[in-house]
């Protein structure tokens, strides 16, 4: 189809998507209290008596501050101690200790060496770069040096499915829409670069970094 770039969302693509409960674990787990399934369930359901309004706001991610004060909102109506509060908010932002899926070294690797450039759009409130240095790259160096546009909705200032967020990771590659692949795992908002002409696929979204389900992508950009 002679794709020049391929943008790739984060959560639910690259990395599984995360889920409430692992991040009422990882919160309890941080701050050394139990983290039982009973332990993890009660703070659930505090969780769910809380006011979720601004945490649910289609720009949420689209400002750092803004997201930061919806979560402390949600956690403060909920009832939650100031200490689990933070420790919530910690292993949410954490981005470096998601793992990515088995098989995106190799598939990004794959595309940076056909000449096919890379770029990342999220809908995130923080820096994606150190978690893709992190990541060895095959052949050498991390995946972060085979992107070559970052999209993030707080640098930008816009979120998906607004067009500026994956207009931004175009411009950033000096691609045209048409030339490009949206990968992601929503429709809604993923699929919402097709309204600039970008062709999008949408996968099934990843829930365990041990499911292989980017070489579909292969198949389209660098077909046989």
């Amino acid at each position: 189809m002679g794709f020049r770039a391929v943008l790739l969302d984060y959560r639910g693509t690259l990395v599984p998507a995360p889920t409430y409960r692992g991040l009422v674990r990882g919160a309890l787990i941080r701050l050394g209290r139990a983290a039982g399934p009973a332990d993890v369930e009660a703070v659930l359901g505090l969780l769910r008596a809380g006011d979720t309004t601004l945490t649910l706001a289609p720009d949420v991610d689209a400002d750092a501050g803004r997201h930061r004060a919806a979560y402390e909102h949600w956690f403060r109506t909920a009832g939650v101690d100031d200490e689990l509060a933070a420790a919530l908010y910690a292993v949410e932002s954490d981005v470096v200790a998601a793992p990515f899926a088995v098989d995106a070294a190799d598939v990004l690797a794959a595309l940076s060496a056909a000449g096919v450039a890379i770029g990342v759009v999220s809908d995130i409130h923080v820096d994606l770069r150190p978690a893709f240095a992190a990541q060895p790259a095959p052949g050498g160096g991390s995946l972060a040096d085979l992107v070559g546009a970052w999209a993030l909705s707080y640098e930008v200032g816009a979120a998906k499915p607004d067009p500026r967020i994956f207009g931004a990771a175009l411009d950033g590659l000096g691609v045209d829409a048409a030339d490009a692949l949206m990968v992601g795992d929503r429709g809604a908002w993923d699929g919402a670069a097709a309204e600039l002409g970008t062709t999008a696929l949408v996968l099934p979204p990843l829930t365990s970094a041990d499911q292989r389900r980017l070489h579909v992508v292969l198949d389209l950009v660098l077909p046989r």
